[in-house]
């Protein structure tokens, strides 16, 4: 076992020397929030306003002056303040105001009292609960101060930011321009879906697969298409991919075979970081240099691809794009369901669903043949059950670590 994984680095150690290495783009273009979504803040982004802009209800009820409460007495409405009209006539001394939630409170009020506090007799309205000051009123500026910081550089737009910035009055956004990523896979035997097979064939899902995960990244996705297994095609699909794109990545060729050209033409065009981790599936994953790009070499198995890109490629691209927030969930502690097998040597990402049973615990259950060639896993999981460099077989009970998917293989 032990010459078996001898070189092979950590998934940490290839990780810290992965990312010690980039630097972030800084090139940006000015976009209207309504083609914002995925995209990432260029600069830090301020309040222009004051939210709210003005002193308002937090409740239907009314407006008072505690000078004029008076419990059991009761006092005349004298206007209405509704949220976009705004009471503005004259508030005589010994009277109340309706109001509506939103609406700016009437100068001079100091309390809102709800509606439910109240009760209304004849005319007039009776409080039956103590007012206190400032109670029910929303002071200007309370969520949020004008020139004030509401969003950091590095901060992707979705659906919790945009109306942030649009509640602001925000039409558009400095973001980032688009990561270019040139994707090509290798190997005699690979043909694009929707042909037919010859003997000996298979379809190329990898390259189908990274692409769709790029483009939901929003990566500007170049396509090489398919390069064979001939060393003058991926030279020259290695200067093509390096001319146009930030990052280049290519599926199949970074083993240890006779065909295996690709790790070759790396040593000759640029410079290799590492190419062997102490991880399963994916142990033979490239990282390197090229003249004007990075490169990711990923396994030819389709599950080694998906789980190097998913724990290396992300992380590279959220860097690339000074992403301060992990582009992974975080890990957490859970019974075993099942039994797992488990070799001692590399840190294994199996795949597995997490639920609760029926006592309210969480519990992790395997998806079953955990081959790096059963795609199929991915379908049936919801997490990857992290098992330990060192640890053996798992017993059913048992705790282990598991990481849940995040949106890129959710769905």
């Amino acid at each position: 076992m032990e010459s078996f994984t001898a070189g092979l680095i950590s998934l940490e150690e290839a990780q810290e020397k992965m990312l010690a290495q980039l630097t972030p783009i800084t090139d940006s273009l000015s976009v209207p929030l309504t083609e914002a979504a995925g995209r990432i803040t260029a600069r830090a982004v301020t309040s222009p306003i004051d939210v709210p802009p003005f002193d308002n209800a937090a409740m239907d009820g009314y407006a008072v002056r505690l000078a004029d409460i008076n419990r059991g007495i009761p006092l005349p409405v004298a206007g209405k303040a509704f949220a976009g009209a705004p009471f503005t006539g004259s508030w005589p001394a010994g009277s109340v105001i309706r109001i509506m939630t939103g609406a700016p409170v009437p100068a001079g009020c100091e309390a809102v009292v709800m509606q439910e506090e109240t009760e209304q007799r004849d005319d007039a309205i009776i409080f039956n609960a103590p007012v206190n000051a400032g109670q029910n009123i929303r002071l200007i500026g309370d969520d949020i101060r004008a020139g004030t910081g509401v969003l950091a550089a590095g901060v992707r737009l979705g659906a919790a930011e945009l109306p942030l910035l649009a509640s602001l009055g925000i039409a558009e956004v400095s973001v980032l321009r688009k990561l270019r990523v040139a994707v090509f896979s290798t190997g005699d035997e690979l043909q694009p879906v929707g042909h037919p097979l010859a003997a000996g064939q298979i379809y190329d899902t990898n390259r189908f697969t990274v692409s769709l995960m790029l483009k939901k990244l929003g990566c500007e996705v170049i396509d090489l298409g398919i390069i064979k297994d001939d060393p003058n095609a991926l030279r020259a699909a290695f200067e093509e991919a390096d001319r146009q794109a930030d990052v280049v990545i290519s599926t199949g060729g970074v083993s240890v075979g006779e065909a295996d050209f690709t790790k070759t033409m790396l040593e000759e065009l640029g410079a290799i970081t590492f190419w062997k981790l102490a991880i399963k599936p994916g142990k033979p994953f490239a990282f390197g240099r090229l003249a004007n790009s990075w490169f990711c070499g990923l396994p030819g198995n389709p599950v080694s691809a998906a789980v190097t890109f998913y724990q290396l490629v992300v992380p590279l691209l959220a860097t690339l794009t000074g992403q301060k927030k992990s582009a992974l969930p975080p890990r957490q502690k859970v019974r075993a369901a099942t039994r797992l097998k488990k070799t001692p040597g590399r840190l294994d990402f199996q795949r597995g669903f997490y639920r609760r049973n029926d006592q309210g615990e969480l519990e992790v259950h395997s998806t079953g043949p955990q081959g790096s060639h059963v795609f199929s896993s991915f379908a049936q999981a919801n997490c990857f059950i992290v098992l330990e460099r060192d640890r053996e077989n798992v017993e059913a009970g048992e705790w282990v670590e598991i990481e849940p998917f995040n949106a890129l293989l959710e769905g």
